[in-house]
């Protein structure tokens, strides 16, 4: 899609629980998540700056909770 970010000069920050990674980097409005255990090859889900604060505000929440 046009207009997105490559993520290709950005600082990456990981975030581990059980045994799983994640990679977050922040670049012009959007910010990519990536699989941490990758080393950098593999897909970039990428989400625009609204996106991500809504996901983290319902993770707060609780909303993705397991029962």
């Amino acid at each position: 899609m046009a207009g997105r970010p490559t993520f290709s000069e950005v600082t990456w920050r990981r975030a581990c629980g059980g045994g799983n990674c994640v990679e977050v980097a922040f670049q012009d409005g959007h910010v990519g998540v990536r699989d941490g255990k990758r080393g950098g090859e593999g897909p970039i889900l990428t989400f625009t700056a609204e996106e991500w604060q809504t996901f983290v505000e319902d993770v707060k929440d609780g909303r993705f909770d397991l029962p």
